[in-house]
């Protein structure tokens, strides 16, 4: 499954690519895309457990910036 997700408050493109890094190493991940410029996340996962990585890929964000938000 992929999805794309808009991203609230995204303040460093470095930081979005630290995240970026941190998503694909997630276990069930096949592919992970964040854009500072445009401010969105594109996932694609295991359609199985999509919304039980949801919750590690907002963990593996917060870790690296605690402020930002993706809206579901």
């Amino acid at each position: 499954m992929r999805k794309t997700f808009k991203l609230q408050d995204l303040d460093c493109a470095n930081c979005a690519a630290k995240m970026e890094n941190g998503i694909k190493k997630i276990d069930g991940v096949n592919d992970a895309t964040m854009s500072f410029m445009t401010q969105k996340l594109v996932i694609d996962a295991d359609d199985g457990r999509f919304n039980e990585i949801l919750d590690e890929v907002v963990s593996v964000c917060k870790k690296v910036e605690p402020d930002m938000v993706i809206l579901r």
